[in-house]
This record gives C-alpha cells, sequence and structure tokens, in this order.
C-alpha cells in the first residue's frame, strides 16, 4: 500500500514516541537489540537488530533477538494508532539486505483504540515479575483472551494442565541445571547482571527476584553465585499457570511474528492486571525446547509464567535519541 504523494511527514516528535514505546519491549538479559532508522519524509520505520548484541550460548541462532524485535514492532504499531495512525508492517522487507527486520510504513487515519483496548497505556506498566505469585488463578475469559491474542499475531497459546504444566517446569528445571553446571553459560548470563543504576543495558542486580524455596517453580539463577544483593528464598504458588507461545514453523519469519504474539499476550495480561514471568531456560536447549511441546506439532518459542502478585522491578531502557537515526 503505497502512501499519497501530499502526505505530510511524520513529526518527528510523534516518530520519537512510537520508538519510545517500541524500546519498553521485554528482550533477553535486556539486551534491547534494536535499532531505528527513520524516514519522516517517506514515513517508514526501519528496524534493525543489533548483531554483536547477543548471547553466543543461549541464543545462537539469535532467535531470542528476533522474538525481541517482534515484541517492539507490536509496540510500534499499538503506539501508531494511538497516535492516530495506521502502521502497515513488512517483515524482512529486502531479501538483500537481512539486517533490516521489519519496515514500517505510518498511514494517516483516525485514532483506533478499539482493537488494541488498553493496550497502549499497558506498555509502560509491563514488567517481568520474578516473585512469587498468591496462586489464586486468573480468570478463564482472561486466559482467552490472552489466547485469542496470540491467535491474532499468527501463533497459538499452548495452556497446560497441572500435570502437563508439572512436565514442562521439570524440563525447565534440567535446563537450569545444565546452565549451572556450565561455566560458559554462567558467565555469559552473569555478564549481564549490572549494579543498579549503571546504564541502560542488562538486568539491575535488585531485580533478579527469589528462588523458590519449595523447589516447585526453577526460576532463572543469572549469577550462578552468591549476589551482592542477596534475596532469601520464598515459597512460589504451588500450582503455576503457565503459558507456552508456539509457531507451526521455526524461521526468522516466525521468530518475528512470535514476538509480536508474545507481546500482544504479555499486554493483555499486564491490561487485565496479571503479573507474567519468563521461564526461558528449556528453549535453550534444543533437546529440552523439543520436548516442551510433549508431542504436539509446532515449534515452542517463548514459557510464560503468570498470575496474580507483586509488580516486577522495572529495569532500564536506552534512550530514543541512542538507538534511532533519522
Amino acid at each position: 500500500m503505497s502512501l499519497p504523494e501530499t502526505a505530510a511527514p511524520v513529526r518527528a516528535g510523534i516518530l520519537d514516541s512510537l520508538v519510545a514505546a517500541a524500546v519498553a519491549a521485554p528482550s533477553m538479559y535486556n539486551s534491547q537489540p534494536w535499532r531505528f532508522s527513520a524516514d519522516p519524509a517517506a514515513r517508514t520505520l526501519g528496524i534493525r537488530a543489533v548483531p554483536g548484541w547477543t548471547a553466543p550460548l543461549a541464543d545462537p541462532w539469535r532467535r531470542a533477538q528476533y522474538l525481541a524485535v517482534g515484541a517492539a514492532v507490536f509496540n510500534l504499531r499499538i503506539a501508531a494508532a494511538e497516535a492516530g495512525l495506521t502502521p502497515v508492517v513488512e517483515l524482512l522487507p529486502e531479501p538483500r539486505d537481512p539486517g533490516l527486520l521489519a519496515r514500517v510504513a505510518l498511514h494517516d487515519g483516525p485514532p483506533d483504540r478499539s482493537r488494541h483496548p488498553r493496550l497502549y497505556d499497558a506498555i509502560r506498566q509491563r514488567r517481568s515479575s520474578r516473585m512469587p505469585f498468591t496462586g489464586r488463578p486468573v480468570p478463564e475469559g482472561v486466559v482467552a483472551r490472552m489466547a485469542a491474542g496470540a491467535r491474532a499475531e499468527g501463533a497459538r497459546l499452548l495452556l497446560p494442565d497441572i500435570v502437563g504444566a508439572r512436565r514442562i517446569l521439570a524440563l525447565t528445571a534440567e535446563a537450569e541445571r545444565r546452565n549451572h553446571v556450565d561455566w560458559a553459560r554462567v558467565r555469559e548470563s552473569r555478564a549481564w547482571v549490572v549494579p543498579p543504576g549503571t546504564g541502560p543495558y542488562g538486568i539491575p542486580v535488585t531485580a533478579l527476584g527469589a528462588q523458590d524455596a519449595r523447589g516447585r517453580v526453577p526460576m532463572r539463577d543469572f549469577t550462578g553465585a552468591p549476589r551482592a544483593y542477596p534475596v532469601r528464598p520464598l515459597p512460589f504458588e504451588r500450582h503455576p499457570q503457565l503459558a507456552l507461545v508456539c509457531t507451526g514453523y521455526d524461521r526468522p519469519l516466525d521468530w518475528l511474528r512470535a514476538g509480536q504474539a508474545l507481546e500482544r499476550v504479555l499486554l493483555l495480561a499486564t491490561a487485565h492486571g496479571v503479573r507474567t514471568s519468563p521461564l526461558h531456560q528449556a528453549l535453550e536447549w534444543p533437546d529440552l525446547r523439543r520436548a516442551l511441546l510433549g508431542g504436539r506439532s509446532g515449534r515452542a518459542q517463548f514459557l510464560i509464567r503468570f498470575g496474580y502478585g507483586p509488580q516486577g522491578a522495572l529495569t532500564p531502557r536506552a534512550a530514543v535519541t541512542s538507538v534511532m537515526a533519522h
């Protein structure tokens, strides 16, 4: 869909607001592996991944990086609609330029929040919570909206029962055990843990959260060593609610779509007062990743624990000026 020749350039302030929403998306280790190129006259935003901004051991194929960029694209879409623009997204638009992961054209249009009620406000409210949840079940209606949100983005949300959740948690625990004995992986994850206030990238040590005193929920231990800011173990919920974002295929295009589906699910949860927590460990080991689906078809892309509980700690974000070029 082409823009009218008379279309006025998008104001820099609006472009800045769109990118500010995009960089609020989640990313592995809070790496924020994206850069934006703005062309106000052409009314487009390009999104690239930063090649070296990766975790080579935990994410050797850059799948998690593509998920993060997809999540940023979804936030940008929501912010564009809020600003009275109609975003038209092309994923992997230039075969000769594989570093360009997405291009978003911005058309004029009336503000439309009907398709995304409350999601714009949820962008700044969403945080990962690494603390215990209460155990109060999330209502079926809210879970159904989360599942429908994933479907709207071309993915599906696998919602295991209690037995299935225990199996998935056991696989996650095995991945966590492997991570602990692999010192190269320990060093890699530890490199992304930073003292509070040291910069916009990485996970502040104060945001790491607690470990489960009962051993039911294998929360990630990013440091593999005693922490400077220790948090005593706490009892987590007895029956964690889990959701696995899945796609039919496992191509870079599917990862970008899965990232948009993931962010829609996370924002829908946030808009309904539901906290979310990533459990990504098993997805970093090919055999465990395959086992997550329990024989079902498709490809597992991201595992979410969700429920009611305390809000997660805020992690910093890079300034718009440092991630965008006009």
